[in-house]
């Protein structure tokens, strides 16, 4: 099954969803626009079944096949969320809110589920149940946990789940997979240091918090360079670095640093969580200050099912004649709490040389559109098969 020629029909169409979309991003769960398209145009299909609501601004649509012989329900699922990021590209249908933009590619994602979507509900050429889901608030948001949490997996029977991403550098509508652990678990820290504030010229008379907690910036990073196992992957960054004074001649009070953490392992991920707090605590100490550790644990590990990424890469082989091995990725995705519910994998497709994801010159390239869907509608396709 190479591209469809349907989808070479419906990628003007298409096309224009996407940009459409484009110009009127949404963030986290405020995808009340988004979602309402979307919800209109599965009606339109004439999808059996529409529901919003699921997962607070999700939308799942319900496609049924020519025959149902063998139960079985695969789920699709379109992330519909944009970033809080201004956009710089110029484009005749850039973001018309500023501070908001498209710069991941959601926009690509949930136009390619779409045009999928249409293509299932006219053919059904499946034998069982296609269960279309637009999530909202995958930046950040949680907006996949949500909709598990809704009861989403068990009220439509999804019995594995299939998900996608854009990815710049790649070439235009090729693929990657890789099996296992592929995306990394997100977690937050917020760190609060506290000395005995003073005069700039007295730094006797004081506890230096922003000397403390310069030292607490460097040692942070021995836990990947002599804590952790160099074989295993793990991320430390501090990302702020703030004082409670902007004054020229005071030593401040108070810093607050705040950081990320990316682990593909829960071993690395209690290993990180436990240092940070006993670094803090020991150099606070050291210096005659305080030490206060927040520490957020995010998304988790995203892993691809064995079978499942098989599958997946052969119908991305029948789509475009290769499935490339993918790299880890440090980055989130919370497409991790649906694999965490059920079977299934998550692929990678090319999206020419663009500027790299959430950044403010990004775009969705127009072209990986036919390759998109027609991995979508293989899915199924060959999943499900007529007999």
């Amino acid at each position: 099954m190479p591209v469809k020629n349907r989808f070479a029909e419906l990628q003007d169409e298409i096309t224009e969803w996407r940009r459409d979309i484009h110009a009127n991003p949404e963030i986290l769960f405020d995808t009340h626009r988004t979602s309402a398209l979307v919800a209109d145009k599965l009606r339109e299909f004439g999808c059996d079944e529409v529901v919003t609501g699921i997962g607070r601004t999700g939308v799942v649509g319900v496609i049924k096949g020519k025959s149902d012989s063998a139960g079985k329900v695969i789920g699709l699922r379109a992330d519909m969320d944009a970033l809080p990021i201004h956009e710089a590209t110029g484009l005749d249908y850039a973001s018309k809110t500023p501070g908001a933009m498209h710069a991941c590619g959601h926009d690509g994602h949930t136009a390619m589920l779409l045009g999928a979507a249409k293509y299932l509900a006219e053919t059904r050429n499946f034998d069982g149940t296609a269960v279309i889901i637009f999530q909202p608030a995958e930046e950040g948001g949680g907006g996949g946990r949500e909709m598990c949490e809704d009861g989403m997996m068990d009220r439509w029977g999804i019995q594995e789940v299939y998900g996608m991403h854009n990815w710049p550098g790649q070439p235009v509508g090729s693929f990657a997979i890789r099996p296992g652990a592929f995306f990394a678990a997100t977690d937050q820290f917020e760190i609060t240091l506290e000395g005995k504030g003073g005069h700039a010229a007295k730094p006797q008379t004081t506890v230096d918090s922003t000397v403390m907690a310069s030292k607490v910036v460097l040692a942070l990073q021995t836990i990947v360079s002599r804590n952790a196992d160099p074989t295993d992957q793990l991320v430390v960054s501090v990302t702020s670095f703030e004082t409670s004074s902007n004054a020229f001649n005071v030593i401040p009070q108070k810093v607050f640093l705040k950081g990320t953490v990316r682990t593909m392992s829960t071993e690395m991920r209690d290993l990180a969580e436990q240092r940070i707090k006993e670094i803090c605590a020991g150099i606070a100490t050291t210096f005659g200050g305080t030490a206060d550790v927040t520490y957020h644990r995010g998304y988790p590990v995203m892993v691809n099912s064995e079978a499942q990424t098989e599958f997946a890469a052969g119908v991305a082989r029948n789509v475009s004649g290769k499935c490339d091995d993918a790299p880890l990725v440090m980055g989130g995705e919370d497409f991790a709490f649906m694999l965490e519910e059920r079977p299934g994998a998550y692929i990678l497709v090319g999206n020419g040389d663009t500027a790299m994801v959430h950044h403010p010159e990004y775009n969705f390239n127009d072209e990986a559109i036919p390759a998109g869907c027609s991995w979508w509608a293989g899915i199924v396709e060959q999943r499900m098969p007529v007999a």
